[in-house]
C-alpha cells in the first residue's frame, strides 16, 4: 500500500475514532456521589431550606446532578466543587481555630491546605449550626473566596450561628 492510500486510510478512520472517544467518555459522567448526613429535624429543617436556595453556578460552575437527588447538597462543574449541609465536625478544628470571614461568616479552612496546592480544599462554615462544607478540587484552587461569598449570605440566611472565631 502506498503512503499516500495509508495516508488517506487513517484520515477515514479518525472520525469514527474521535466519535468513539466521546461517546466512552459521556458515558462516564453521570450524577455526583454525595453524602447524606445524619440530621434531626430541626437540622434537617434548616438544610433543606438552604439547599433549596444554592445557586444555578457556584465560581462559574453550572450546577450538576447529585445522587442521592434529596441530599442537602449540591454539585458543580467538573471536576465538582461539592456543597453539603449537616457535614461534621472539621479536622484539625478546635478552640481557638483560624478562619477566614467572609461577608460576616466564618469558615474554616485545615491549615495544611493553606500551602499545599495540590489539596483540595475543604471549606467549612464550623462557627454554624448545622454546618456547611464545601470542597473545591485542587484543580479550581483560587475559586475559594468566590465560593465562600456566594455561600455566605445563604449560611447567615439559614443556619444558626454557634459561636465566633478570634481574628
Amino acid at each position: 500500500m502506498s503512503q499516500t492510500v495509508r495516508h488517506a486510510a487513517a484520515l477515514r478512520m479518525r472520525p469514527i475514532t474521535v466519535v468513539g472517544l466521546v461517546l466512552l467518555l459521556a458515558g462516564c459522567g453521570g450524577p455526583v456521589e454525595v453524602d447524606v448526613p445524619d440530621l434531626g429535624a430541626d437540622d434537617a429543617a434548616a438544610c433543606e431550606a438552604f439547599a433549596d436556595a444554592l445557586p444555578q453556578t457556584l465560581a462559574d460552575e453550572p450546577r450538576v446532578d447529585i445522587e442521592p437527588a434529596d441530599a442537602p447538597a449540591a454539585a458543580y462543574g467538573d471536576p465538582p466543587i461539592v456543597v453539603t449541609c449537616g457535614a461534621g465536625e472539621p479536622d484539625g478544628f478546635g478552640p481557638g481555630a483560624q478562619c477566614e470571614l467572609v461577608n460576616d461568616v466564618p469558615w474554616y479552612i485545615p491549615p495544611e491546605q493553606y500551602d499545599d496546592l495540590d489539596l483540595d480544599l475543604v471549606i467549612t462554615s464550623a462557627w454554624h449550626q448545622p454546618r456547611v462544607r464545601a470542597v473545591v478540587p485542587a484543580e479550581l484552587r483560587g475559586a475559594e473566596a468566590g465560593v465562600m461569598a456566594k455561600l455566605s449570605p445563604l449560611v447567615a440566611e439559614h443556619l444558626s450561628e454557634a459561636g465566633s472565631c478570634d481574628l
